[in-house]
């Protein structure tokens, strides 16, 4: 395939965040809208209320942690979830462009994790062109990043007002091994820098890993907490953690553009190799 053709692959990384982070912003301010989760600048939450938040009227509604704008929260209600399938839509279009597979799903979390797979997937091949071999950091990168897509999956699938187990399951999976991926991509991008510009990206990318890294930590310890502010800073951590972590994906443009058809033959002749050291361990046994 000509090369000019295989550079259509930096689209990829250029259109899951912008598609990604203004889509969830969208259906956040439709949430709002339909006062389905308190503004993320309101800070005043209540144990109870007269009445739930979407019978209220007024401009000081009556918050309490149900309305919280966690990001899984903001998607759950209709309108909303309509939103999802439309971003779910799209994101299986960008799949198709890319002649790679083909995604039908009912929410946005499984049309990312697609795009994210094979930005992990390509993010491998081409490490491992360059690196002349496979090395256990690069393998370690692809497993999180496939990890993280099958998390995703779950969180978007069973949400959390439905199936609470299944989606705190997903996100326990998707969110470290996000954070496990930045943080070997930056080690990779350090280590396989040739230019001023492969180190100014590696800079760019430890900032966001380290923005990453901060903003889990806090959600983390947030999350579980009593206090009315301590759960809402965990709403804005999990925003900002989001955010950072598509936008490290966006950085892959930087590589992405010089994706060849001599990358994608790598990738086959790794898989070539796999299947033949499996016949000939099989052989031996037998």
């Amino acid at each position: 395939m000509p090369h000019e053709i295989m550079s259509l692959w930096v689209l990829l990384p250029i259109t899951l965040p912008l598609c990604t982070i203004s889509g969830a912003w969208i259906v956040y301010a439709m949430a709002v809208y339909n006062q389905h989760v308190c503004p993320i600048n309101n800070w005043v939450y209540n144990s109870s209320c007269e009445e739930p938040l979407v019978m209220q009227s007024g401009q000081s509604p009556c918050c309490t942690l149900d309305n919280i704008p966690l990001i899984s929260k903001c998607g759950v209600l209709p309108p909303e979830s309509c939103w999802f399938s439309l971003l779910c839509s799209i994101g299986s279009f960008m799949v198709m462009l890319n002649g790679v597979c083909v995604c039908v799903c009912v929410c946005v979390c499984v049309c990312v994790c697609v795009p994210v797979m094979l930005n992990g997937l390509l993010r491998y091949a081409q490490v491992m062109e360059q690196q002349k071999q496979d090395s256990v950091l690069n393998m370690m990168g692809l497993c999180s990043g496939w990890l993280c897509a099958a998390g995703l999956s779950m969180v978007g699938n069973f949400q959390v007002d439905f199936a609470k187990v299944l989606h705190y399951v997903g996100a326990i999976l998707a969110f470290p091994t996000s954070l496990l991926f930045v943080c070997v991509q930056t080690i990779l991008t350090y280590r396989l820098a040739k230019t001023h510009t492969h180190c100014r990206t590696a800079h760019l990318r430890l900032t966001l890993t380290l923005l990453a890294l901060i903003t889990l930590l806090l959600c983390g310890v947030f999350f579980p907490q009593d206090s009315f502010t301590l759960q809402h800073s965990a709403a804005v951590c999990e925003w900002i953690f989001v955010i950072a972590v598509l936008l490290f994906y966006g950085t892959f443009f930087v590589e992405f553009r010089l994706v060849s058809s001599h990358t994608l033959v790598v990738l086959i002749q790794r898989g070539q190799q796999q299947d033949l050291s499996q016949n000939e361990c099989k052989q031996e046994r037998a």
